[in-house]
């Protein structure tokens, strides 16, 4: 390819990795949005809006604007995957080539045409609420994926070297397993909660009171955990620790004031968002307390041998 094209390609590489966080991590809360309007089948078709066309069309049993929110909904899909591309192309153009920097990027795209076939099966099934809570997660695990991406602009292509002790690293390692746990068990708290996406489709059938109680469990021993690395990191990566214990506090009291109220709308969203920032603030701590040397770094082998079990993530 001509330098013309590929120079400004390559030149924007971290804007399009940073770009790329803050579309996975939006397009979750947008899919919230579908949800609390009750637009999840507002395109009842896939991978048309309704049958013969593309695009929303007046249509006798679906409302215009539950059309265009879902519609809405579907085109940032093709925007994230625009982003995603431009990553691929800007790890694939530039020289010398980062095999971990390309496999990073591949995991967008690929993880955007992941998500775009997991929704249309949704409206296929008409939005089971299993169904749901895997489109939330993997949302989610691409979240976590994209911060490595962008650390991996800054870091060498070496193994992992922990900054911290061992049992620092087990620690995150069991953080961010209770992580995934209290993200299903928020999913499975809006599936038995008033937010269908839409007004027939079932919902889970257990008593939202337990669902939530042990979601709020599970944010306790996260807060444990956190409170234990607070003490156990010593002087690394303080202020990514900061971040994390500021969005999770604030996560948690929009989780209290969710509950107190009734699950207003706005606040599903606003949780939602809440849920990405918490992922992203994780895994920021996470790459925190790691190095990456660079390969052509004197005495790489030496450091790196029998690393720890970060030097596979």
């Amino acid at each position: 390819m001509p330098p013309w094209f590929t120079a400004p390609i390559v030149k924007f590489q971290r804007a399009f990795a940073i770009a790329v966080v803050i579309a996975e991590a939006g397009i979750a809360v947008t899919g919230s949005v579908v949800r609390v309007t009750g637009s999840g089948l507002g395109c009842p078709t896939w991978p048309q809006c309704v049958a013969g066309s593309l695009v929303p069309v007046e249509h006798p049993e679906v409302a215009p604007l539950n059309q265009w929110v879902e519609f809405g909904n579907r085109t940032l899909t093709g925007v994230v995957g625009i982003i995603a591309a431009l990553c691929v192309l800007s790890a694939w153009f530039n020289r010398p080539r980062r095999p971990r920097v390309l496999k990073l990027a591949l995991v967008q795209l690929g993880g955007v045409v992941l998500q775009a076939v997991i929704g249309g099966i949704l409206v296929l099934i008409d939005l089971l609420w299993w169904a749901v809570s895997i489109h939330m997660l993997v949302s989610m695990v691409l979240v976590w994926a994209a911060v490595l991406l962008v650390a991996a602009l800054r870091e060498g292509d070496g193994p992992a070297v922990p900054l911290v002790s061992r049992n620092v690293v087990r620690l995150q390692v069991v953080q961010a397993v209770v992580l995934g746990l209290l993200m299903l068990a928020g999913t499975f708290v809006t599936a038995a909660g008033p937010h269908a996406g839409d007004a027939a489709t079932p919902r889970l059938d257990l008593p939202v009171p337990t669902l939530a109680q042990i979601h709020a469990d599970l944010l306790f021993l996260f807060l444990g955990m956190l409170v234990a690395l607070g003490f156990m990191l010593g002087h690394h990566a303080r202020r990514a620790y900061a971040t994390l214990v500021a969005v999770v506090v604030a996560q948690g009291a929009v989780g209290m004031v969710q509950y107190w109220t009734g699950v207003p709308e706005v606040l599903v969203s606003v949780h939602v968002l809440g849920a990405g920032a918490v992922v992203i603030a994780t895994a920021n701590l996470w790459t925190a307390t790691r190095v990456r040397p660079h390969l052509d770094e004197p005495g790489l082998r030496s450091q790196t041998a029998g690393s720890s079990v970060a030097s596979h993530v």
